[in-house]
């Protein structure tokens, strides 16, 4: 235990990842050596472990960056599919891998989600990972039914706080994003609405179209297609800014709710406390890479905007995600399916 200390002392004083060897209480180390495996990195195949099933919307851009960087570091990027438990599981695996740089997490909003929802969750969605950069980000849209009342979105806020009966909005399932967008709706607004889980964005939309509920905030790319065929109504999206792809819809924010955001995001991230110079190669070549024209435009088709923060910057995001979310929860009571 006591050498483990002193590693660690001089790993941090080194201001990268020590290589140190422990052997019947002695250890050795070797910045030099280390610092020239940060700058030739990397030599071998590097991991990205997506938290959800292939051909998902997470997996689909996973492959488009890792194909990009395979041809960058001239090394394969293995994509691994671990699809459970809303990411969690992908999450521990990342979370307890060696912070050389050779396991990556394709992170979503999920993650700082399950922060909130799960005390008992086996890592911080934020402090044991070290965050890379953030890729793209998209509001959700607000739709309803085309034969409800309300044509925008000042027009939903009247109707939502004077509605007769009994008033519901559903949801790709407990604790996704369309539910806290819905229970944040409610927070903001005091409007008593009740939700509805189903298994996934599909059924909840479907529903929708046949009215049998009344609202639902939604990603962009399942709701669309619905949107542009007359079977749904698209109110407003619940970015920061309008959606790139819908520069005529406005955003809850500038039409009667300030204050209201909520964006959808993908991100890279590894374990905590990977070297400097590693994150710093990571960071610069993705970067260069969601600003490339045909993965630019890939991502716009899509319904988001590419990001490409800085770890700094990407770290201060997931801890406000973080914070909002952990209100939202806690004034709900929203639980995870």
């Amino acid at each position: 235990m006591e050498t483990r200390r002193v590693v660690s002392f001089y790993s941090v004083a080194a201001g990268c990842l020590a290589a140190a060897v422990i052997c019947l209480g002695a250890f050795g180390f070797a910045p030099e050596a280390h610092a020239q495996s940060a700058a030739n990195y990397p030599t071998k195949a590097i991991r990205l472990i997506v938290p959800s099933q292939p051909a998902g919307s997470t997996d689909i851009l996973a492959r488009l960056i890792g194909a990009r960087l395979s041809e960058v570091f001239k090394q394969p990027m293995l994509v691994e599919n671990r699809a459970s438990a809303n990411g969690v599981l992908a999450g521990e695996l990342v979370a307890r891998a060696p912070a050389d740089g050779y396991t990556l997490l394709v992170a979503y909003h999920q993650h700082t989600v399950n922060q909130a929802l799960n005390p008992d969750l086996q890592y911080h969605s934020v402090n044991d990972f070290t965050a890379i950069t953030q890729l793209t980000s998209a509001g959700f849209v607000l739709v309803v039914n085309p034969a409800s009342p309300p044509t925008n979105f000042r027009e939903f806020l009247d109707w939502t706080k004077t509605y007769k009966g009994r008033l519901n909005f559903g949801s790709a399932g407990n604790g996704s994003g369309g539910h806290l967008a819905g229970e944040l709706y409610k927070m903001m607004t005091g409007v008593k609405a009740q939700h509805i889980p189903y298994k996934g964005a599909g059924p909840a939309l479907m529903e929708l179209v046949g009215n049998q509920y009344q609202f639902m905030f939604v990603g962009m790319l399942g709701a669309m297609p619905l949107v542009k065929a007359g079977k749904l109504r698209a109110l407003a999206v619940t970015g920061a800014s309008r959606a790139p792809g819908l520069p005529d819809l406005p955003t809850v924010a500038e039409s009667g709710l300030p204050g209201f955001e909520v964006a959808g995001w993908y991100g890279v991230m590894g374990p905590a406390k990977m070297p400097e110079p590693v994150v710093t190669r990571l960071h610069d070549e993705i970067v260069k890479i969601i600003g490339e024209e045909k993965v630019r435009e890939r991502i716009l088709a899509d319904g988001a905007a590419p990001v490409g923060n800085t770890p700094a910057e990407f770290r201060a995001y997931l801890l406000a995600d973080l914070e909002k979310w952990a209100k939202v929860v806690k004034v709900s009571g929203a639980k995870m399916d």
